[in-house]
Order: C-alpha cells, then structure tokens, then sequence
C-alpha cells in the first residue's frame, strides 16, 4: 500500500472540463487532465481493502487498487501491464464508462470515491505516449480461423484475444469503418475516433483481418462463412430502437437518436453522411429540439444539438426525477439511482422528468409535442389528470433505448434459438448458441449494456471460443 493514511488527508480531485461557451465551438474532447502529482496523490487514496468491492463493480475486473499503488509510486509501465491484464482498451472505458467501480470503492460509503477512472486513463495515455503500447505478435500459429462478426468492443475484444492466441481472425463491419457504436453512436467530443483507428491498426499487425462495407447475411452469407471459417463469433449490437407509439410518431422530423449522432460523426470524419442517410440530411441548427429518453444517448443528442446551433434543447424522461443524492446505506456496493448532470446538459438544455408524450402536432412537418406529466404509483404509471402541456418542437430524437439485435439478415441467415427478450441465446461459460460453430457475446447476447461489459464479454468468449478449437486454452477470463 501507497500510504496508508492518504484517504484521510486528501479531498477528491478529479479531472476537469473546458469552458462551456468554449468547447460548444468545435467537436473535440475537452477534459482536461489532471497532472501527474495530482494523478499520484488521488491515487494514494486507495484504501488497499481486504476485499476491494471495486473489483466487482467492475465488469471487468480491473485489478485497480494494485495499478493504484503503481501510480502512486510512479511506476507506470508496470500499471500499464496490469491494466491490460484485465482491460483491452482501457482508452475507451477511461473516457465513456459511468465507472461503476467508484459506485463500489470503499471510501465511498463515507467519502467520496477515489479517481479510479481518471487514473485509469491517465495510465493509458501514458502508454502510448512513451510508446510501451506495442503489437502482441503471437509465438505461433494454429492453423485455425475464427470471423467475427461486428467491430464494435465485443468484436474487437475478442478478435484481439484470439489473435494473441494464435488463430487466424477476420473481422465483418458493415460499415465503412471499424468500431461500431464506438464510431458512430459515442459524439466525437466524448471519445476521438483516432483512438479507435489506433486500436485497429494495432489488432492488424497482431494477425487480424478487417473488412469493412461488408454485412454479413447481405453481402456475405452465413453458410459461406460457416464453410471458410472453423468458428463465428456473433458480436454485433442491440440495434432495433424503441420506437414511439403515438399519433404524428410518422411524422418526417421524429428521427432516431443514432441515425442523428451517426450523420454528425461522419461529417466530423469529413464522410459524405447522405450515403448512408436515405431521409436525408438531419441537423439541428436553428431549431427547437426535443430528445425522448433520459440516459446517455439522449444526453449525446443534447450536446450534439448545442454544437449544431439548436433554438432550445428539451430532455424528457418518464420515470420521476431521481434523487440528488443516493441512500449509500441502501444502495453500495451497487450502482445507485441517483441524479446525473452530464458535461452536454452543463451545456445548455431543459430537463424535464415523468413525463409521458402523448401526440405529434404537425401536417408535413413536426410543430409540437402535447404530453401530460405521470406519477407512479406501486411500480405503476397513472397520468395526472389536467397536467397535459404542450411544447414547440422542430425536431424530435428518439433516444428511448434499444429492444435487441436485428433479426434481418445475419440472425435469419444463422437460424440460432433467442432467448425470451430477442437475444441471441448462450450462456456466460461457452458463449456457444445453439449452433456450436457459432457464438455470441456483448449487445447481441446480454441486450442493450456498457462498453465495459462488451470488453469483458468479448475477452470471455474468446477464450471460450480457443478452448472449444484446441482443447484448453492460456487467454484469461
């Protein structure tokens, strides 16, 4: 342990962000780190606990008080090394995960939680800036492929693993280029794409194949891939949205979240967004923009639509206003429900809870949103009589989450049994589906969930994967 007294004598400190009126200029990430000195003394407020429930809050269980004490003694390199022993991107997790490791930190039942996930990225930039992060070449080869479908973390993970393992990995993206919702669905000024390209490039001197513009059950069969390949690992997203069922919901200016924050990445990435746009051109300069949905997704709209230059921004939620702080007592180790103020909602939006839309006002177009505010009563939801308002909307962003994966295509194609929510069906030790050449992890098997959880999923079934082609295998869970 670092120093045993550090969690008495210093307060948290964590990173910081750039002016509001500032960064809603441009479409960059704007944290500001922290430096060094204050990176090492935030991590000497590690308690080292007998059981660190910060393991478990962790999907993947980042072995953190042991990289905090590293940081802690300036020992980078060797807090590098075990971060990677748990986390393949670290970068990612370090700058888009909510950090349920800091719901379960110890000092949090009292205190305020250690920087866990600061650290953690400050770790991994680190690397890459001193140049230890390098290409993992395996010793040899077995002879055996594996395609994977879905670039997104899980797929990525996983290729990344079994590659190290050995075999011979090519990875299928539909889109044009690799990291799925890391690409096209996490706003540029939450997480940089060169980090992803970086990653990709990487995984390519390790043996992994990428082909890109390429959908597997349109462009590519399953058969053929069950014929070339010796395993299929199913690593795409929960992709069919929840839609709104009302009246107006057809309406040209109610579009979905991902089709929004999709158009903007590529206009960042200097694409042209209108070829994969069949209604068009979506922004929301000059307008006044309604997001239907409470969780990050609508809160990546919200910042989006502020940098387009939107009228007004509103976020509606229909659960109740959550409380500003947790019942700690009640709620750790696990993660609390509690209010959360995002950087884009710092931004500039209206937030407005248990509220239920009711009717899209407009004739070609949308102009308005009637609803009427709910309450819940045992787990149920009653309108409140005369509570029904109106509100101007331009542009309305469905952001209500997902159902599951898309069955078009790929899933028909593969003919594997679902679980009862539409999932793929396989289980946490094998991650084989019902087809035992083929099988799935991350979005596609648990449902809508964290980056956090798709790199952990995607590690596991690659070793799942390498234990059912050669018997046993080396990779960690």
């Amino acid at each position: 342990m670092g120093k045993e007294t550090g969690f008495l004598e210093l307060d948290r400190k964590d990173r910081t962000y750039t002016d509001p009126q500032e960064r809603l200029k441009h479409y960059n990430e704007f944290i500001v780190p922290l430096p060094e000195g204050e990176l090492r003394a935030q991590a000497s407020r590690c308690m080292n606990c007998g059981i660190p429930y910060c393991h478990n809050g962790c999907p993947v269980n980042n072995i953190i008080p042991d990289w905090n004490h590293l940081v802690y003694e300036a020992d980078w390199k060797n807090a590098l090394e075990v971060l990677h022993s748990t986390n393949n991107f670290p970068e990612f997790t370090g700058r888009i995960c909510p950090a349920p490791c800091e719901a379960s930190c110890t000092l949090n039942i009292v205190d305020q939680p250690v920087t866990i996930k600061s650290i953690e990225c400050a770790i991994v930039d680190r690397g890459w800036q001193e140049g230890w992060i390098v290409p993992q070449v395996p010793a040899k080869r077995t002879g055996k492929s594996v395609a994977v479908v879905g670039s997104g973390p899980a797929g990525m993970a996983c290729a990344q693993q079994l590659a190290r393992a050995g075999h011979s990995v090519t990875v299928f993206e539909k889109n044009d280029r690799v990291g799925g919702l890391l690409r096209y669905g996490i706003p540029d000024f939450k997480m940089e794409k060169h980090l992803i390209n970086r990653r990709a490039a990487q995984m390519e001197w390790e043996g992994v194949t990428f082909r890109t513009s390429t959908e597997v059950g349109v462009n590519v069969s399953v058969k053929a891939l069950k014929e070339n390949f010796d395993a299929i690992v199913l690593a795409g997203g929960s992709e069919e949205a929840r839609r709104l069922e009302i009246p107006g919901a057809e309406l040209p200016g109610v579009r979905l979240a991902m089709e929004f924050l999709t158009q903007q990445n590529k206009r960042n990435a200097g694409d042209d967004e209108l070829r994969a746009a069949p209604r068009g051109s979506l922004t929301a300069t000059g307008k006044h923009v309604i997001v239907i949905g409470g969780g990050d997704t609508g809160s990546d709209c919200v910042g989006t639509s502020n940098r387009q230059g939107a009228a007004s921004v509103t976020q509606l939620e229909i659960m109740p206003r959550p409380p500003e702080r947790e019942d700690k007592a009640l709620t750790w180790p696990n993660w609390p429900l509690k209010l959360r103020t995002s950087s884009s909602h710092e931004e500039g939006a209206d937030r407005d809870w248990a509220v239920l839309t009711k009717r899209v006002v407009g004739d070609n177009d949308v102009k308005a949103l009637e609803c009427v505010r709910v309450e819940w009563v045992d787990g149920r939801m009653q309108e409140v009589p005369g509570s029904e308002f109106t509100l101007k909307a331009d542009l309305i962003l469905l952001a209500m989450g997902f159902t599951g994966p898309r069955k078009q295509g790929l899933l028909d194609q593969a003919g594997v049994a679902l679980d009862p929510r539409g999932n793929v069906a396989a289980d946490t030790n094998r991650y084989q589906t019902s087809d035992e050449q083929i099988f799935a992890c991350g979005d596609m098997r648990r449902g809508q969930s964290l980056v956090v959880w798709a790199i952990r999923e995607g590690r596991q079934a690659a070793r799942a994967v390498d234990e059912a082609l050669m018997g046993a295998s080396q990779l960690p869970r």
